[in-house]
């Protein structure tokens, strides 16, 4: 990750802190061209459906009141599904929240 994007980051996880089991997750782009070069129309893109941690939360309690720590970390890359999370703007980029559950796969790199 660039330093400049690395520092965004940070100050984007500084500003936000999710409850919780939530996290906060920044999609990945839409692929814009073909392996050809061709540029492909916005409608004909699929949706993105993988992302970066920025954020996470301390974990849910249980009927105890113990913590349940979040099974991912910051800068793990995921599988999301479809539709779903809570989109939120914030310096003219994108992120969503997500509760841990809803994440579909941890990738490996």
């Amino acid at each position: 990750m660039a330093s400049a994007a690395k520092v965004a980051v940070e100050s984007i996880a500084k500003r936000i802190k999710p409850l919780f089991d939530r996290v906060l997750v920044e999609k990945a782009e839409p692929i814009a061209r073909s392996k050809g070069g061709l540029y492909i129309p916005e409608k004909a893109q699929g949706r993105v459906v993988h992302g970066t941690i920025v954020a996470t939360g301390p974990g849910a309690r249980n009927e105890q009141g113990a913590n349940i720590p979040v099974s991912v970390s910051v800068g793990d890359s995921v599988l999301l599904p479809e539709y779903g999370g809570t989109k939120i703007e914030l310096d003219a980029k994108d992120y969503f929240l997500y509760r841990e559950n809803d994440i579909l796969a941890k990738l490996q790199d």
